[in-house]
């Protein structure tokens, strides 16, 4: 007999398969014997009052075991010969999109400007150690895109768009850990995504399909109101439809779309800081409990949002027991990021806190650059952030109750910020309408949650890349762009997703748009 529970148990209670099914044996007056397995289908804390609960949903099984995997797996065959379609960036919406044109008879081949996964590690490192950032592999360009050392953090809104169960079994048919079917919040971790991504790259090549790594796109090949192939910087023609999925970063791109008269739109997007605390002052704040989080519970996490003078406020991609990271693309820029590995161990936790900005707030400066105003702003603070910085990586920072009070910081805390810190009056040089509006949010999160604005929590800038700056306008039925066919803007970088999940859901109704347009005409012969 299989039996579904919803339980609301405490933390020890809920640490393991064995605790659980004392539990259930106990309050269903059951042998304990009788349950051979325990399947946790739902997992979420509830931590709003003084006792911290946990929610699950679980499916027992009594007096038989499982007889199913836990979730379906995808059988891929072999599309050797197939017609061919391109696909510009190895991010999660290229990659997803290539093994969904897979499923669907399509041979992709992926063209990535930057390294294979395990390499791009050796760039990263150079970050750090020798203030060196390779233009094409780094934290934004190479296989996994910016999500492969940026935490592995799967949560997301868009359910609307496509089915993120799915997405997330893709992920465990390729190695994840099989909790991200079952957290509230599920997170792979920045040093396990790695080699699921590889297994995924496999996959594709394993079936037929192509990875080609250090192969920068250089321009499309369009044919009238057709793209028909891309060319690649050492001079080579990929030849097929194409889908684009570079990635918010590949400002190169943006640009060669504008020069060669490619519609783009402009689109808001949310800059600000990293803001680091102690991770264990979060645990106390968030579990109520001067002690931390004790045995049991994961490293806290929060979330915060507020309107200051019409634009929201708010924290981005938080990272529990986690570091905070170089996120730069190319020379003479200093960005941050934070990420976490599986076990959120780390003493530290961060989050961008970043101020929503509209075209209209880009001001005069910026806007006789029409439709790529926002990236030229972004530009123009992330090189005054490097500048502020010694012209290093070391980034610029600020104490928290300084910058709030706009007093500059004769010292800095520690941090996990490994290129160093430098001690810099963030309150001064960042632009008015963002720090005005950051420290009225700061003042607003330490009254909701108190302790959190506090000298301990370091400020570090800049964050700016929180989405692109453009959009690439698409048909919303066929997913074309709106004047070229055989071109799907796909992902993050052509303003459609905010995410690791969101942008694979993207990128696999780019690919099945794609599928059906193949089918549906003989125009694209010439990728046969």
């Amino acid at each position: 007999m299989i039996r579904e529970l919803q339980l609301r148990i405490l933390p020890e209670q809920a640490a393991s398969e064995q605790s659980i099914a004392a539990y259930v044996a106990r309050e269903q007056s059951m042998d304990i014997r009788s349950i051979k397995s325990v399947r946790v289908l739902k997992r979420s804390i509830d931590a709003r009052q003084r006792t911290v609960m946990v929610n699950l949903k679980v499916r027992v099984y009594i007096d038989e075991f499982p007889q199913d995997d836990e979730f379906p797996r995808i059988e891929y065959g072999d599309v050797s010969g197939k017609p061919r379609a391109i696909v510009v960036g190895a991010g999660p919406a290229g990659l997803f999109a290539a093994l969904r044109l897979i499923e669907l008879g399509i041979c992709p081949v992926v063209v990535e400007r930057g390294k294979n996964v395990h390499d791009r590690r050796k760039d990263i490192a150079l970050i750090s150690r020798e203030q060196r950032v390779d233009p094409e592999s780094n934290y934004s360009f190479g296989e996994g895109g910016a999500g492969a050392f940026s935490d592995g953090k799967l949560y997301t809104r868009s359910k609307k768009r496509g089915s993120v169960e799915r997405i997330l079994q893709i992920f465990c048919q390729h190695g994840a850990s099989v909790s991200i079917l079952s957290d509230a919040h599920p997170h792979i971790g920045t040093d396990k995504l790695p080699r699921v991504i590889e297994r995924m790259r496999n996959r594709i090549i394993e079936s037929g399909g192509e990875v080609h790594f250090e192969t920068r796109m250089e321009r499309l090949i369009i044919d009238g109101d057709e793209v028909c192939g891309i060319v690649t910087a050492d001079g080579r023609e990929f030849n097929g439809p194409v889908i684009l999925a570079t990635g918010h970063s590949a400002r190169d791109v943006y640009y060669m779309l504008h020069e060669n008269g490619v519609e783009l739109e402009s689109k808001g997007i949310a800059v600000g800081v990293r803001l680091e605390h102690p991770q264990q002052l979060i645990d106390s704040i968030q579990y109520h409990n001067p002690e931390g989080r004790g045995k049991y519970l994961p490293a806290a996490e929060y979330s915060f949002v507020t309107q200051v003078k019409g634009r929201g406020v708010y924290s981005f991609c938080m990272c529990p027991g986690g570091f905070v990271v170089p996120a730069a693309s190319g020379p003479e820029q200093i960005v941050v990021n934070g990420m976490s590995p599986s076990n959120r161990g780390s003493v530290w936790a961060n989050s961008g806190m970043v101020v929503e900005l509209q075209p209209e707030d880009f001001g005069a400066r910026f806007s006789m650059f029409g439709v790529l105003a926002g990236i030229k702003f972004q530009e123009d603070l992330e090189r005054q952030c490097y500048l502020n910085g010694n012209c290093k990586q070391t980034a610029p920072a600020q104490r928290m109750t300084d910058f709030v009070n706009r007093r500059n910081s004769f010292d800095l805390p520690r941090s996990s910020y490994s290129p160093g810190l430098i001690a810099s009056p963030l309150h001064f040089w960042l632009p008015d309408f963002i720090a005005a509006r950051l420290q009225e949010g700061f003042k607003y999160f330490g009254k909701v949650s108190h302790g959190f604005l506090t000298r301990e929590a370091v400020m570090i800038g800049v964050e700016t890349r929180t989405s692109s700056p453009v959009r690439i306008p698409r048909d919303r039925v066929s997913m074309t762009h709106i004047r070229l066919r055989g071109f799907y803007p796909c992902g993050e970088g052509a303003g459609y997703a905010g995410g690791i999940v969101s942008a694979a859901i993207d990128g696999e109704r780019c690919a099945e748009a794609l599928a059906m347009q193949i089918k549906q005409s003989s125009s694209f012969d010439r990728s046969v």
